[in-house]
């Protein structure tokens, strides 16, 4: 299948403020891009990109004094197939664990770990580990968190999702992590595009969104709390320890965005012509 991918977003700044972007899709996907996507500034402005220490790739420019407008709109060739499922992958243990994902055990600014412990191993103790463990988490994640937009706080850690037991898909993402890394499987965030494709509609808003990966049996498994369920034309943008590793800007200055929109559309084939269907 083919999906067209994109983002405009609108900035003003009072000053010239120097900024990190992290709106490209992930290298690993990078080969699948049938339409790159390419970052446009308005007014343009130099740009240059590097690759983090996660692997993603950042893109670095000095936002103007005023209004500065990004956006892109690519296309990408995706197989259409739902994120893999594998109830037979175990936990590895910790001596097993490749020196990479180490760190995915970690707490971190987001996930917040030692509030947490001694409620991850009441919860998930008894539940068989590997595969099934990880599902329990995102199941009790799903069933603990009210979702909303309204509930979005950039502040709000694993802790006090836990706690206010409302917030958005980051939440969810954040809290499944704390309590993976809790019972000692390393977990990772991630971030990008996720329409409705495969789903009947009423079709939600679209926003950038998040879930996570988890190790494995030796392999990196995609696991999504806020949906709970196996969903197709994910294409990741960026992961990290938590949010604040893939932030799709940071600023070193104030600003304020003014304008944010996302779209994530599969192009389906009507007699032979392209038709977008949009979410």
């Amino acid at each position: 299948m083919k999906i067209r991918i994109g983002y405009e977003l609108a900035f003003e700044c009072p000053q010239p403020t120097p900024m990190i972007l992290m709106l490209n899709v992930h290298p690993t996907r990078s080969q699948d891009l049938i339409v790159p996507d390419t970052l446009l500034a308005a007014p343009p402005v130099p740009i240059r990109i590097y690759v983090d220490s996660f692997g993603n790739r950042c893109s670095r420019i000095v936002a103007p004094e005023g209004i500065l407008r990004l956006s892109t709109d690519a296309i990408i060739s995706d197989p259409g197939s739902p994120d893999v499922t594998n109830p037979e992958a175990r936990q590895t243990s910790i001596e097993e664990l490749p020196d990479e994902a180490l760190q995915y055990l970690l707490g971190s600014r987001y996930c917040e770990m030692d509030p947490l412990v001694d409620t991850a191993w009441k919860l998930f103790n008894e539940s068989v580990t590997g595969w099934s463990r990880v599902q329990a988490i995102c199941d009790f994640a799903h069933d603990h968190i009210e979702f909303g937009y309204q509930h979005a706080r950039s502040t709000r850690t694993a802790w006090e999702v836990f706690q206010e037991k409302k917030g958005v898909c980051r939440d969810y993402a954040h809290l499944a992590i704390t309590l993976c890394r809790c019972m000692n499987i390393p977990a990772r965030y991630c971030t990008g595009y996720l329409g409705d494709m495969g789903l009947p509609p009423p079709y939600e808003e679209m926003d950038f969104a998040a879930w996570i990966e988890v190790y494995l049996g030796g392999l990196w498994y995609t696991f999504d709390p806020r949906n709970n369920t196996p969903r197709i034309g994910r294409i990741l943008i960026a992961r990290g320890r938590d949010a604040a590793d893939v932030a799709i800007s940071t600023a070193f200055g104030p600003n304020t965005l003014q304008y944010f929109r996302v779209h994530t559309d599969e192009i389906q084939h009507i007699d032979g012509a392209a038709v977008t269907r949009m979410n």
